[in-house]
């Protein structure tokens, strides 16, 4: 057997920490002013922002837990925390928009008069804020899903900040107040298809699904034409965590093991050709008296 435990690990405490604070001010100001502007568009859009800060605040705590030493229970630390905050995340994005949806509609039927001056001004600063934070996470959304996370929790505040400023616009420009429920209508089916994708990505890896971006296939092929090797099975590839990929699998060498520097390699080629990070390989002989119980493809 070996294992590598090469990964990076990138702390970004700092970008939390602002734009936590940043989001949390926000969402005062909005109910405040969606209140006295008697916005739905600006409510909505304050319900999102809380919703925000709570996903940020998930996924910050999960990129401090992802730090946890392992221990004699938790042989893998608490490097999970990570795939079940972007699963929370994503579920609190569909969730929130969902419900703005159905006040959207809901608002259709009785329309009521709206502040537009005050809610282009209030949305406008949102735009600012949230732009801003999701920059902040921008470098870290392509190697952690849980930072991809966070990042699209931001860039949905934003584009919903901009429908709003835009439903502001038309309704001072026109006096037409449908523009309200319509804008929060059509942002929150944006935010619904954007956001699917993370929720069944996040899904898949708490089911112990290959990651996105391995092909299976692949590394099945990959370890049978090793040298000495005939046989592969008892092939699994999980996440450990929204940056970490783990493998295990039997290799059947008629001729024996191969040595260290043969797993040393294959351990190696693993990390740079699928960025699978922690490797566990068992060497058989293939001996019919002693036939690997874990052979079947049925069995898991």
């Amino acid at each position: 057997m070996t294992h590598n435990h090469s990964h990076e690990s990138v702390n970004y405490n700092r970008a939390f920490t602002i734009s936590v604070a940043l989001n949390t001010t926000f969402v005062v100001i909005e109910v405040v002013y969606g209140i006295l502007a008697n916005s739905l568009a600006l409510l909505a859009d304050a319900g999102h922002n809380l919703s925000d800060v709570m996903g940020l605040l998930l996924a910050w705590g999960a990129s401090l837990l992802v730090r946890r030493l392992p221990t004699a229970r938790r042989t893998f630390g608490l490097r999970r925390s990570s795939i079940l905050a972007t699963l929370l995340n994503a579920s609190f994005l569909l969730v929130v928009s969902g419900g703005i949806g159905w006040e959207a509609i809901l608002r259709f039927r009785e329309p009521t008069p709206v502040a537009g001056m005050t809610v282009i001004v209030v949305a406008a600063i949102g735009i600012a804020i949230n732009t801003g934070s999701a920059l902040m996470f921008l470098s870290g959304r392509k190697r952690d899903l849980n930072l991809q996370g966070a990042f699209l929790h931001l860039v949905a505040d934003a584009a919903v900040s901009a429908g709003v400023v835009l439903a502001g616009i038309a309704i001072v420009l026109t006096d037409q107040l449908w523009f309200d429920p319509a804008v929060s209508l059509i942002v929150s089916l944006v935010i619904i298809v954007g956001t699917w994708r993370l929720f069944r990505q996040s899904l898949n890896l708490v089911m112990d699904a290959v990651p996105e971006g391995i092909e299976p296939l692949a590394v099945r092929t990959y370890l049978a034409e090793l040298s000495g090797v005939a046989e592969v099975h008892d092939l699994h590839i999980w996440a450990i965590s929204t940056t970490e990929t783990a493998l295990m699998a039997h290799l059947v060498m008629p001729n024996g093991h191969l040595g260290d520097a043969f797993l040393a390699q294959v351990v190696q080629e693993l990390h740079d050709r699928f960025s699978i990070e922690h490797t566990t390989l068992q060497i058989e002989t293939g001996d019919p008296k002693y036939p690997c119980p874990q052979a079947p493809e049925h069995l898991v």
